[in-house]
C-alpha cells in the first residue's frame, strides 16, 4: 500500500488520487477503506484513513467513507455483522474524532 501511495503522489493529480484511489468503488460499492475493514486488515484500513484525511474533504470522508457506502448502509453496521470488534471499535473512534473535532 505504501508503494502505491508513493507512486500516486508522484504521478497523479489530487483529483485523480481522490477519484481513482480513495473514493473509487468496486462492483459492490466498496472503497479500499471498506474492503480493508471488512476483511479485518486494520493496518491497511488505518493507512487509507490517514491518506483520506490528508486528501479528502470532511464531507467526502463522512459521506463516502465513514458513514455509508453503496446503498446508504452504514459501514459500521456492516462490520458489526462480521463480528470484528477490533475493527468496529477503531471505526467508532475515527467517527468520534470527526464528531468531536467539529468535522461532522
Amino acid at each position: 500500500m505504501l508503494k502505491v501511495m508513493e507512486w500516486a503522489e508522484e504521478k497523479l493529480t489530487k483529483e485523480e488520487i481522490n477519484n481513482n484511489l480513495l473514493l473509487d468503488t468496486d462492483n459492490e460499492g466498496m472503497t479500499d477503506l471498506h474492503v480493508a475493514a471488512f476483511v479485518g486488515n486494520l493496518d491497511i484500513m488505518l493507512k487509507v484513513w490517514e491518506w483520506a484525511e490528508e486528501k479528502l474533504t470532511t464531507e467526502e470522508i463522512n459521506n463516502k467513507l465513514l458513514f455509508c457506502y453503496n446503498d446508504g448502509r452504514a459501514m459500521q453496521d456492516e462490520v458489526a455483522k462480521l463480528g470484528n470488534l477490533g475493527i468496529w471499535q477503531k471505526l467508532w473512534e475515527l467517527a468520534e474524532e470527526k464528531l468531536t473535532s467539529g468535522g461532522l
